[in-house]
């Protein structure tokens, strides 16, 4: 790992050290013990480690979600996702997440037993709903409406299920992962596709308020 620079803030010490934290607790699981071995080994403090993660094993995995966006986004910039459809966009954003943590699949799996304990529940859910909005706005998504909320909660479950599946995938390039993710990103888009139409033809519905609206106070 590189040697994070002096003059780093706590903020960027906390994601560029998340990486190498994820690595150890493989091993260590998400304590002390994995904190400050990544410490040693890119030149920070321990003791600024444990600034960079006031609230220790919940902010090491956040910070490690973080890094995956961002080494997600890097491995798929934006003129290359421009060349895709959207389905290829979500699917190849998804694959990019899954093979920068399949090195730490035990890391993820103990990661995700923290964030299930009830304490953990309100930041799992933010969690899910960064990663979430963060594929759906490398996908071009601009929505401001409902559109927004519903489609990142979707994907959000579709994510969620998928890695539960890797987690166990023993198949060759996670190929069982590649099938179960590509049948949900349909079932997704069929969904968009449905709402589209149903909102359309909303449009031309009849308006009970409006007919309502002419009999007081008629057109003339």
């Amino acid at each position: 790992m590189q040697t994070i620079a002096p003059d780093a803030t706590l903020d960027e010490i906390a994601i560029q050290l998340a990486p190498a934290i994820a690595a150890n607790a493989a091993f260590d699981g998400w304590g002390d013990e994995a904190r400050d071995t990544a410490a040693a080994g890119a030149g920070v403090d321990r003791d600024v480690a444990l600034l960079a993660y006031p609230r220790g094993q919940v902010d090491m995995i956040a910070a490690w979600f973080r890094s995956i966006d961002a080494a997600m986004l890097a491995r798929l910039p934006a003129a290359d996702l421009a060349t895709m459809k959207i389905r290829e966009r979500i699917t190849a954003l998804v694959e990019a997440r899954l093979a920068i943590v399949a090195p730490d699949r035990e890391a993820l799996r103990r990661a995700l037993a923290v964030l299930a304990l009830p304490q953990n529940v309100a930041t799992a859910a933010k969690l899910g709903w960064a990663a979430a909005d963060t594929i759906w706005r490398a996908a071009g998504d601009t929505a401001t409406d409902y559109n927004h909320y519903t489609k990142r909660t979707i994907l959000g479950g579709v994510y969620a299920a998928t890695v539960t599946v890797f987690l166990d995938d023993d198949s060759e390039d996670w190929a069982d992962t590649r099938g179960f993710l590509a049948r949900r990103i349909d079932g997704i888009l069929r969904f968009e596709k449905t709402k589209a139409g149903l909102l359309a033809r909303a449009a031309y519905r009849p308006s009970l308020s409006r007919f309502i609206g002419r009999l007081r106070y008629p057109v003339v």
